[in-house]
């Protein structure tokens, strides 16, 4: 009896060891897809605009999946222009949405070798295949730290103020980010090195509503 009980005790614990790792490894996929998901489509700042202008313009932000042959998380690229200039975005950004070794589900943020040369990019039969993430430059500290929340929407943040940024007299800037099925909320603002914010928007965040799955 005591030989059969050490073996029902070691067969518990074998199972549960091997079944833990699966579940939280599909635990993180699935948000890592969820985010992906809600950050990808054509979304406009449009109707904040018309409610608010005097502290909102009216922004469209085109988010597209890329490069999804790769095992190391979803990239996206990431394209926000005024609407009065569509043809000249004024950031141009590659996402890397992924979950670390502690389970932290993190948003990495890349600039482009040449921004110019992604514009649109989701015209072409296959965006950005003529790079690699190897292209890319890290912002280093300005990754987001996201949370999934009690509605099934992430809420997530960038760390401290190790997010370094040189625009209009800044010192370092800070992000924010809310994302639920169809609306994206984001809210940048540089700081300089007293505390006072010398970019951004003041009012709050902007608020992206999504128009479409995908650019035409």
């Amino acid at each position: 009896m005591p030989r059969l009980l050490s073996m029902l005790i070691a067969t518990v614990v074998l199972t549960g060891c091997q079944s833990a790792p699966r579940t939280m490894t599909e635990h993180a996929n699935r948000d890592v897809h969820a985010v992906a998901s809600m950050l990808a489509g054509v979304f406009d700042s449009r109707a904040q605009a018309a409610s608010d202008p005097a502290n909102f313009f009216e922004i469209r932000l085109v988010t597209i999946p890329i490069w999804g042959h790769r095992e190391d998380g979803r990239w996206l690229y990431v394209e926000q222009a005024a609407f009065s200039a569509l043809d000249r975005p004024y950031r141009q950004r590659v996402y890397r949405i992924y979950q670390d070794a502690q389970g932290r589900l993190w948003s990495d943020v890349f600039e482009l070798p040449d921004p110019a040369a992604a514009v649109a990019c989701w015209l072409d039969e296959v965006p950005l295949d003529n790079i690699s993430p190897h292209d890319l430059a890290l912002r280093e500290g300005c990754s987001t730290l996201l949370e999934r929340d009690p509605d099934g929407g992430f809420t997530g943040s960038t760390i401290g103020q190790g997010c370094s940024s040189s625009l209009r007299g800044a010192s370092y800037a800070t992000s924010r980010v809310t994302l639920n099925d169809g609306l994206l909320m984001s809210w940048d603002q540089g700081w300089n090195a007293r505390g006072e914010q010398v970019w951004g928007a003041t009012a709050g965040g902007y608020q992206f509503v999504r128009q479409a799955s995908r650019p035409n």
